[in-house]
């Protein structure tokens, strides 16, 4: 019997304006009622995160900075970490710096940027309708070096954008040169949607998310299936880019959003429809 259901945010359980529909709230709640516990295992920081674990009644644990963080609700604390050194965190920020790559860093309670572009933009979008409580907290620091340096932040993972494809690719050669990191293979561009009165907004953006070595959202389910005392087999899994690729290759069921990048596709179990089609809700309800 299938006991825990791990879905990402972005991309899967989010539809493109960053919402969680009342189709997919339906189908997680219909889930939880047969004693499937639902987590959320995001690249997203810890507050972000619990604002949606509320909405979708997910009480128990969720998996934040993409498996740097797995996180105890009911207990408020962190029950794993495996987060960025502090010097290599201050050695990427150079690298960006010094080439004028957009970048911001993720902590366990912030996203640090120096201006609202590429994914920061969409999540400030986002903020504007949600209560203060709920809202992503994004800082703007205008010298994020001395801002790291200074104090003993535990940084999840850092983002690096571009919407030039050319110049993205010189950023990835960059940092495959620092040692003892996980640097995200993400081939595609990101695109997402904003509203500015009645337009749909397209924000793109090539990326990738650097990490600490060994950090994976598997990983942190192994984390989780000690504490709870499940089997491996218990498991399913639900993403759609490559930061949830050793998951849904891992699980059971690993099942993967209709527009998935193709390499994830390959490797699911089943496929899903996308999300702006209510993809986990059909999952939930049809294939799991």
């Amino acid at each position: 019997m299938n006991k825990l259901v791990a879905i990402d945010l972005d991309g899967t359980m989010l539809n493109q304006y960053g919402v969680v529909t009342q189709k997919t709230k339906e189908a997680i709640e219909r889930a939880q009622l047969k004693g499937i516990e639902v987590i959320i295992a995001s690249g997203r920081p810890i507050d972000s995160i619990k604002t949606i674990a509320k909405e979708i009644n997910s009480n128990k644990y969720f998996i934040s900075g993409n498996g740097a963080i797995v996180y105890d609700i009911a207990n408020d604390q962190i029950i794993y970490e495996n987060t960025l050194k502090k010097q290599k965190t201050l050695d990427i920020i150079k690298i960006c710096e010094e080439n004028s790559f957009y970048y911001n860093i993720y902590t366990e309670k912030e996203i640090l940027a120096k201006s609202l572009q590429a994914n920061v933009l969409y999540y400030n979008k986002e903020n504007l309708n949600k209560e203060e409580k709920d809202k992503t907290h994004i800082n703007i620091v205008s010298d994020i070096y001395h801002y790291i340096q200074e104090r003993d932040e535990k940084v999840l993972k850092i983002t690096v954008c571009d919407s030039s494809k050319s110049i993205f690719n010189s950023i990835m050669r960059k940092l495959k040169e620092i040692n003892d990191i996980e640097v995200l293979e993400v081939s595609h561009m990101s695109r997402k949607m904003i509203k500015q009165g009645t337009e749909d907004v397209p924000i793109e953006y090539f990326y990738t998310e650097i990490s600490a070595k060994n950090v994976d959202k598997w990983n942190a389910l192994q984390v989780l299936k000690n504490k709870m005392q499940i089997a491996e087999e218990q498991i399913v899994t639900i993403g759609d880019n490559l930061n949830d690729k050793m998951m849904i290759e891992k699980a059971k069921l690993g099942i993967a959003m209709g527009q998935s990048t193709p390499y994830v596709k390959e490797i699911a179990d089943k496929i899903t429809y996308s999300n702006i089609e209510d993809g986990v809700a059909y999952a939930l309800d049809n294939l799991i």
